[in-house]
């Protein structure tokens, strides 16, 4: 049998070292299915429930294992099913190829159902290298570039095919003018700055008396150089949401995370360091960064369109993390002084007893922080966490302990809904012999988070380790939206778009074989982590917690304070709830000092 272009195409992209798609089929990409079912073992197909979450567990794959995420879906509406998870890959700067089939070259044009401009529907967020294969000669080239494109820049690209051309015989291309010739292999390369950059980034650091670190996705591979850095400059460090994992929070400089979802000493330590070195991050909120002209800076990133974006740095290093580090270690002097990095360790000191006795604060049932509180000490070794937008974010950001080993992330730069479950899904095929814990919310999860628990009851009996756990916090309510309109807008909360259906999450993963547990009392969380965490089966542990516990930072500003207290004199359909509880102890601190 004559080798079709769809036989070509995976035997090329196995060239490339993919070994895993996540979509779901479609007459639009039948030639392309029959091709991977003739490639037989070469590939795992991961049948989703969605084509979106088949774009989110490709950006996933991507950031938890650093290899190109692929992602398959039909014409028409299973390609722009994709957008919303190739957005988040782009935004978060990781290797995604999207696939997507088409109708055929004859009848483009003609107003054809399911046809769809899919170069247009692309262009932004896979404008790096978006095509459509119009003969066989041409799809050798257009793999090859799209791979290399998305590897080599860490974008989104997209290939569009036919599917008139998809069973087509296989040509290469004809040795004449009008065709290229092109190769399979790319190696990422070890980018270092210049010397005398280098010495002008190493006078900036060794003069500085308090340095603060900010790591943050794009650090991910040097924790180690990033350490040994930080020792020599007793500096200390933040950690920005996608660089959760970086560095291991019993290090006493640590902060933890920065900004909206970040930690007091984290805020305390951009407001009073005289020099920042940020590492690999796009970090975006500059109010938490220092003021300008209060600290000198350096930074560093591969990305030379991500510096001094953020903060007019002095230094701008185009440069990988670590190979940067290690050589810029050898410039700088080992500090003496101690002072600041025990200014840092009291502030942290102080902040994790601020974040118990919050966590232990009585609610109604439930507290949403003590979830998290409860679950950190418990993590298992080598666990993999994600988190979904939404105010989980906030726990899982202050209230996790990250250890050596861990992994964990979450739409970032997008920061999605509907996120968790595929990232978990991903992270449990790339790695199935580790834990993964999902933190969900209930608007989350009735989004599109609860279709794919399916997928899971599909796959998890091949997975090594069963453990696979979908925590719900379910409130009723799209909390974090909900504080937003309160503290931000100085608005109540507006019941017809803020509250949510009741559902029985747990009861739901019982009906579909995997395991329920439900918690509506405070002191039942840690047996129920117990429970999921030695499960013979993957579990959803659903919580019942409090609406009314403010997923805010400890600083909370005078302006913020000043328009949650007008949505008391305009009447919060919750103003009962919310003048007790934690909202008591977070504005209390701050009135105390007006």
């Amino acid at each position: 049998m004559a080798q079709t272009v769809s036989d070509f195409f995976w035997e090329r992209l196995h060239q490339w070292g993919v070994r895993r798609i996540f979509g779901y089929p479609g007459d639009g990409v039948n030639g392309l299915l029959g091709g991977l079912q003739r490639a037989g073992d070469k590939f795992e197909f991961v049948q989703v429930r969605h084509e979106e979450m088949a774009a989110f567990m490709a950006s996933a794959h991507a950031k938890f294992t650093g290899e190109l995420g692929v992602c398959l879906a039909t014409s028409g509406p299973g390609a722009s099913h994709l957008v919303t998870g190739l957005y988040d890959a782009r935004l978060d700067h990781v290797p995604v190829l999207a696939i997507a089939g088409q109708q055929a070259r004859t009848v483009l044009g003609s107003h054809y159902q399911q046809e769809v401009d899919l170069p247009s529907l692309f262009k932004d967020v896979a404008g790096d290298f978006c095509e459509t294969a119009m003969v066989p000669s041409q799809v050798r080239h257009l793999v090859d570039r799209a791979v290399r494109i998305a590897l080599g820049r860490r974008r989104v690209t997209a290939l569009i095919f036919p599917n008139d051309l998809q069973e087509l015989p296989m040509e290469q291309p004809p040795r004449k003018h009008g065709s290229v010739f092109s190769g399979a292999g790319w190696s990422a390369p070890v980018v270092v700055p210049a010397a005398i950059d280098l010495h002008r980034a190493a006078e900036v650091l060794n003069s500085g008396k308090k340095v603060a670190l900010l790591v943050g996705a794009g650090a991910k591979t040097a924790t180690d150089d990033i350490i040994e850095v930080a020792d020599r400059l007793q500096a200390g460090a933040a950690k920005a949401l996608l660089g959760k994992q970086v560095l291991p929070d019993d290090l006493a400089w640590v902060t933890g995370s920065i900004g909206l979802l970040g930690t007091e000493p984290s805020y305390k330590m951009m407001m009073e360091c005289d020099t920042l070195l940020m590492l690999g991050s796009g970090f975006p909120y500059a109010e938490f960064l220092p003021e300008e002209g209060a600290a000198r800076g350096v930074q560093v990133d591969l990305d030379p369109g991500m510096l001094s974006v953020r903060y007019p740095m002095e230094v701008n290093l185009t440069g990988d993390v670590s190979a940067t580090l290690r050589a810029l270690l050898p410039l700088l002097h080992q500090k003496t002084s101690t002072g600041w990095r025990e200014d840092i360790a009291g502030w942290n000191r102080d902040f994790d007893r601020i974040l118990l006795d919050r966590a232990m604060v009585d609610a109604n049932p439930v507290n949403p922080q003590r979830v998290f509180t409860e679950l950190s000490p418990r993590l298992p070794e080598q666990a993999i966490v994600t988190s979904d937008s939404g105010s989980c974010a906030n726990w899982y950001a202050r209230d996790l302990k990250m250890r050596r080993g861990m992994m964990a992330s979450l739409s970032g730069g997008l920061a999605s809904m509907g996120a968790a479950v595929p990232y978990a899904i991903a992270a449990k095929f790339a790695f199935p012999d580790r834990p993964v814990i999902a933190l969900v919310g209930d608007g989350a999860m009735q989004m599109n988070n609860m279709a794919e628990l399916i997928t899971v009851t599909k796959y998890w009996r091949q997975w090594a380790d069963p453990r696979f756990i979908v925590m719900v916090l379910n409130n009723q309510d799209l909390n974090q939206v909900t504080w937003e309109q309160r503290i931000m807008e100085g608005n109540p909360k507006f019941e017809a778009t803020q509250n949510v259906p009741d559902v029985p999450y747990h009861r739901f993963a019982d009906l579909i074989g995997l395991r329920g547990i439900y918690v509506d009392s405070p002191d039942a969380l840690g047996a129920a982590w117990d429970q999921a965490l030695s499960s013979d089966r993957p579990v959803v542990l659903e919580v019942r917690t409090d609406p009314e516990v403010p997923p805010l930072p400890p600083h909370i500003t005078f302006d913020q304070a000043k328009k949650f207290a007008e949505t008391l004199v305009k009447g919060d359909p919750r103003e009962g709830s919310l003048i007790g509880n934690t909202v008591r102890q977070v504005l209390s601190r701050f009135f105390a000092k007006h």
